[in-house]
């Protein structure tokens, strides 16, 4: 059910975000406590400003209400994905290639669960290619719980 509503949401903001040149990164409608919320995480080259998440949101806003996708009461946040962005789809393997990535398994791999590494990108089937102690090295996608970028200081 709620990957059905991300995917109607999705449908409904795409447009909003394509004419401002504005790429929808990802949707979540997730529950948090006693609380739904719907994420909606927007960014562009340069980066993405408090005062266009803002204006995003404003335009969504009576969007959502008028169609009323979502039954339960819910807040609202549009922003950025930030720094530490989960990669999801394959454009984000193409345009993050070279760059380091943390890789959380579901199933311990060689002893462990989490892994680092640099992203080489996706094979033909679809499995993620990165390279740690100069190495190549495969994950299966369905393995991955999550494959973000690396931040280093």
């Amino acid at each position: 059910m709620k990957k059905n509503i991300a995917t109607e949401i999705e449908q409904i903001v795409l447009p909003i975000t394509e004419a401002k040149n504005i790429e929808l990164v990802d949707v979540e409608y997730v529950k948090e406590g006693g609380d739904f919320f719907l994420r909606i995480y927007i960014d562009k080259e340069g980066g993405i400003s408090l005062n266009e998440c803002e204006e995003v949101s404003r335009e969504i806003n009576p969007i959502l209400d008028e169609k009323d996708p979502i039954k339960d009461n819910y807040f609202l946040e549009v922003s950025s994905p930030g720094l530490d962005r989960p990669l999801k789809k394959d454009k984000d393997f193409v345009r993050y290639q070279g760059r380091d990535v943390e890789i959380k398994l579901y199933k311990p791999m060689n002893g462990s669960k989490l892994h680092e590494g640099e992203l080489v990108g996706l094979t033909e089937d679809k499995n993620i290619k990165v390279i740690i102690d100069n190495e190549e090295v495969e994950f299966n996608k369905k393995d991955v719980a999550l494959i973000r970028l690396a931040i280093k200081f």
